[in-house]
């Protein structure tokens, strides 16, 4: 169990790398990704969201997203979801996030 939560502390770690070129906060912190499953213990599935649904970003940020968890040791495979339900907020962001962007 201790090898599974690393994993997930890795893949979270490795997703507050990934930025929306136009924010300067990444999107774990921006709530963007909603859900991260790891099956067969090597096997990712992320379920996020953006922005907006006409985000101009949207496939270089979701390219990145999966590019980097793959990087993440003992990763096998990355599947990326895109939802927009529940519609993304800024009250889905945290705390730093809110700071860097100037709304606390």
């Amino acid at each position: 169990m201790n090898e599974f939560l690393q994993l997930e502390e890795n893949i979270v770690g490795m997703l507050r790398t990934v930025y929306d070129p136009e924010i300067p906060v990444n999107v774990y912190d921006l709530g963007l990704i909603y859900k991260v499953d790891v099956t067969n213990n090597t096997d990712v599935k992320i379920t996020m969201t953006l922005t907006a649904p006409n985000c101009p970003a949207a496939d270089f940020i979701i390219e990145d997203v999966k590019m980097k968890v793959e990087s993440v040791p003992g990763v096998d495979k990355v599947e990326v979801e895109v939802v927009f339900e529940p519609e993304w907020n800024k009250d889905m962001m945290s705390e730093e996030a809110k700071l860097e962007l100037g709304l606390l």
